[in-house]
């Protein structure tokens, strides 16, 4: 027998539409509720209602004074991408996309620069990576919690065998995609992590010129190489070598993928070889596309949907996909403090994992589990004995015995 999994036609709900994680109802940092609230589409555009607080668990920012709070914002993602053939827009401060759990992507930048002159800008992942949390984000003034680099937390940073999921769209529209990709733009090859092309320029010990080579005034220089301020510490520490990756100046390539079978430009996040957070990490200096008014700025990501649109709710036409693809891992069994589960990538998304005692009792219920992410489940509050995990969404149902002990 064969499951449904509900899809729609490409042409109509693609995957601007559906890539994003909803939730109207579970809680998570504050109280808030989190992940995406509500996706409206029209013909030109994608309406993102978020919190911008995730559904993993986040803290504490060690030396970060600020909260994460709801933002309740309105991102609208352009349908229709196009490049910019003119002079490209440089990826400022704050917003310059959102993840697909709402939260925001926000440049390697963070806002400071030496003696405060803009020609040595401060890389955020050194100057603030120690107030970063266990998923490497933290809250920035005013609440909005946000990640400068791959967020650990939202998908699998260790599956090297399969192309990464889209976990983000910048404001031109475009897909932001995990680290791992297929070999060959065609679709094609073995699966490789994605390598940036920006390089440290090994060799420097002064700070007086920059990438373009334009030499600096006395009074521009920047601190000299040193245990203080390491190479790296600067966004101008870095320049962009073409060829010496597989990504180009803004972090991305044309490809083809299985969201994108006919091929389309694509961001990718960046790890190097340790699965540490690799320059620029995120999006380049400057967006591939077109930018679209009404997401950055002063007030950005607060946008009024026009009349008209179409609310996702999930339910399309319905094509055919057999169970025995489904296939989750739950490990450690017996557990004691957590239990890990993934679910391998499949076309079906959004669900529902309770366990319940030998009586049926249901002692723990999370909603909102996406394939291709490693969740943590907290166990330590139930008793020792044998429970029964089941995995449910409007298609799917799976179960598997778990055993608690103490």
């Amino acid at each position: 027998m064969m499951a449904a999994v509900t899809l729609q036609s490409h042409s109509q709900v693609g995957p601007d539409i559906t890539s994003w994680i909803r939730n109207t109802t579970a809680t998570g940092y504050g109280g808030f509720v989190t992940n995406v609230q509500l996706v409206q589409y029209d013909a030109t555009d994608v309406f993102i209602s978020a919190s911008c607080i995730p559904g993993y668990d986040i803290g504490p920012w060690p030396g970060d004074p600020n909260v994460p709070s709801n933002l309740n914002f309105v991102y609208k993602i352009t349908r229709n991408p196009v490049p910019n053939t003119g002079t490209l827009t440089a990826v400022g401060l704050g917003h310059v996309g959102v993840w697909t759990n709402g939260v925001s992507i926000f440049n390697t930048q963070d806002a400071m620069s030496y003696n405060n002159l803009g020609k040595w800008n401060q890389n955020a992942y050194v100057f603030e990576g120690s107030s970063f949390d266990n998923c490497l984000g933290h809250p920035a003034p005013g609440g909005e919690y946000h990640h400068h680099v791959s967020p650990k937390c939202l998908y699998t940073i260790t599956d090297s065998t399969h192309h990464s999921p889209i976990i983000g769209y910048a404001f031109d529209g475009y897909p932001v995609y995990g680290a791992y990709g297929y070999t060959d733009t065609n679709g094609t090859g073995g699966i490789k992590r994605m390598r940036s092309s920006f390089q440290l320029r090994t060799g420097m010990v002064h700070r007086d010129t920059l990438p373009d080579g334009t030499v600096l005034t006395p009074a521009q220089y920047g601190p000299d190489v040193s245990s203080t301020y390491p190479l790296g510490s600067y966004q101008e520490d870095y320049n962009f070598v073409a060829g010496s990756g597989d990504l180009d100046v803004h972090n991305g390539r044309w490809c083809k993928t299985s969201d994108y079978p006919a091929g389309t430009y694509c961001y990718f996040v960046t790890l190097d070889s340790a699965l540490l957070p690799q320059y620029p990490y995120t999006i380049g200096l400057t967006y591939y596309g077109i930018v679209q008014a009404g997401n950055t700025g002063p007030g950005g990501g607060h946008n009024t949907p026009p009349g008209g649109t179409t609310v996702y709710s999930g339910t399309t036409s319905v094509a055919q996909v057999d169970p025995k693809a489904f296939s989750a891992e739950i490990f450690p069994n017996p557990a004691t403090y957590y239990v890990n589960l993934f679910i391998q990538p499949i076309v079906s998304n959004n669900f529902t994992v309770t366990i319940a005692d030998d009586a049926g009792k249901t002692v723990f219920t999370q909603k909102n589990i996406q394939p291709a992410i490693l969740y943590s489940l907290p166990v330590s509050n139930i008793p020792t004995g044998v429970y029964i995990m089941s995995i449910t969404n409007e298609t799917i149902s799976y179960s598997q015995k778990v055993v608690i002990t103490k």
